[in-house]
């Protein structure tokens, strides 16, 4: 195993020693940190927001995890995503936070990676892949890949009954490779955020079948609560997979939201948010990916 330069060696004392590992605690919005001396960035591919982590085969990294031993990672079952409740189904604690070339400036949120170690990584490795998926930000990475799982998700990568012998080690090298995001029996959805108004306007994006990412959104309003306007205006990116829209004048619903991923496509929930629409509501679309 290559030894860690010093700089990388105080880092993962950071995370190991943190109660939070390398992911912040209660994040509401990315930060960055620089990477570790003797790094280098990643080579981009076909897409401006694709790195190598995208080609699909099995590259190397490494795994730390944080939280407590079983759990999804966050005290608050949040992340720097802006996801909600990730210790329950669809993410079921399976949960990541990536560094850079992985969390891709909150464009990766909601990407699906399989995830494995072998016997010669730590004797306690399976080698059988399993699926985690991106909800936070690795702010102290150490390594140019680097996962830091939630409990749950480290110690799944165990042989049967040594789940806390792996976690033990605290950090292990493995594999991963990106993979599409399933979804069986949900449809694209949409929170509107607190705080949302006629003149702000807040959504987060979540359960894409396929990249399992949003690259841009856009919102259409209507004129009179019933006939759209027929004008897309683009959102921004807020944080993680929050998008948002200021405007100077009142947006009315129902609103329409058009969603683009990392490949390209793009799928269109047309009036998915009503005229009588709420903060802090969900809106469960008719669309997905395939």
């Amino acid at each position: 195993m290559a030894s860690f330069t010093i700089a990388a060696a105080t880092a993962l004392l950071f995370c190991l020693l943190a109660a939070d590992g390398c992911c912040a605690k209660n994040s509401n919005k990315t930060h960055h940190a620089p990477p570790s001396p003797g790094t280098s960035p990643p080579a981009p591919v076909s897409s401006a927001n694709a790195t190598d982590a995208d080609t699909g085969g099995w590259l190397d990294a490494r795994a730390t995890w944080y939280g407590a031993p079983t759990g999804a990672g966050p005290d608050d079952n949040g992340g720097a995503c802006g996801f909600k409740n990730v210790n329950l189904p669809p993410f079921s604690a399976m949960t990541s936070c990536g560094n850079e070339p992985l969390f891709k400036d909150g464009k990766g949120c909601g990407s699906c990676y399989q995830i494995r170690c072998v016997a010669q990584n730590h004797p306690a490795c399976s080698g059988v892949p399993e699926t985690v998926i991106i909800t936070d930000m690795n702010y102290f990475p150490v390594s140019r890949y680097h996962f830091d799982l939630s409990g749950t998700a480290f110690g799944a990568m165990a042989l049967p009954g040594r789940n806390d012998q792996l976690r033990h080690a605290g950090i292990i090298d493995m594999q991963f490779k990106r993979v599409p995001c399933l979804y069986p029996g949900l449809t694209v959805t949409f929170h509107v955020e607190d705080g949302s108004n006629p003149y702000y306007i807040a959504i987060l994006v979540e359960y894409e079948d396929g990249d399992g990412d949003a690259v841009q959104v856009d919102i259409m309003d209507s004129r009179d609560g019933m006939t759209s306007t027929g004008e897309w205006v683009p959102m921004k990116e807020s944080w993680g997979s929050i998008w948002r829209v200021d405007t100077p004048r009142a947006m009315q619903g129902p609103f329409s939201l058009r969603i683009t991923n990392e490949s390209g496509k793009t799928l269109v929930a047309d009036k998915v948010i009503p005229a009588d629409w709420k903060p802090n509501a969900i809106y469960r679309s008719v669309i997905q990916f395939n």
